[in-house]
């Protein structure tokens, strides 16, 4: 009878720690359910994060970006739209056939650029201003324009020129952060080719100030 009893006894503690168990785990796969509720499940939180992703997040189309990517985009894009302004103002006023040679130049090169960047910003879901260009490096002011407008000829050509190559100065300073600190791989591409063409205008432009 004590060995029957003990093994019903041993018995009896098995099934129970077993019973245990089974509980602890199903309480387990409802937290893991209720967890899933709360943050509207896992195929929703992927979903979210595809569409609109953080500064620190990824694109379909663009890989991997981090706040500087963004930034870069953000600032470069009215950079360049300031730049093809400045452009636009040479016809009819430039005199300088190298001068015209350069707006052709900034033509062809930044209006692509802008639209490449417009397009990643909207791949990662981040907006296409940051609100504001106060401080941007080498931006022209309201004044300069209009000076700008205002000149003909050989005056045109020298002051484009001078403008111009503060403006490409502070493009080529931003590619450079966007060099240093950039994540995105094409976005760094795009800052090492601003870096090449500009700096090479920025030369050319000192050589046409130099003989007018």
């Amino acid at each position: 009878m004590r060995t029957f009893r003990t093994r019903t006894t041993r018995a009896l503690g098995l099934t129970g720690a077993v019973a245990a168990a089974a509980l602890l785990l199903a309480a387990c796969g409802n937290d893991d359910t209720m967890s899933g509720m709360d943050h509207g499940g896992t195929s929703s939180a992927t979903t979210t994060a595809t569409a609109a992703p953080s500064a620190s997040g990824t694109s379909g189309t663009s890989g991997t970006f981090n706040d500087a990517d963004v930034m870069f985009a953000q600032m470069m894009i009215p950079h360049h739209e300031q730049a093809l302004e400045m452009a636009e103002l040479a016809d009819g006023r430039a005199e300088d056939a190298d001068v015209k040679k350069i707006v052709a130049a900034i033509e062809k090169a930044q209006d692509p650029e802008i639209r490449k960047m417009k397009a990643w910003l909207r791949g990662w879901g981040q907006p296409e201003s940051a609100g504001t260009h106060h401080g941007m490096a080498g931006m022209m002011s309201e004044q300069d324009m209009k000076d700008l407008a205002a000149a003909k000829g050989k005056d045109f050509d020298r002051t484009f020129a001078e403008l111009m190559i503060a403006h490409h100065e502070g493009a080529v300073e931003m590619a450079k952060t966007e060099q240093k600190n950039g994540g995105n791989a094409e976005a760094k591409a795009l800052a090492g080719e601003v870096v090449t063409a500009q700096t090479a205008e920025i030369t050319e432009l000192r050589k046409i100030l130099d003989r007018l």
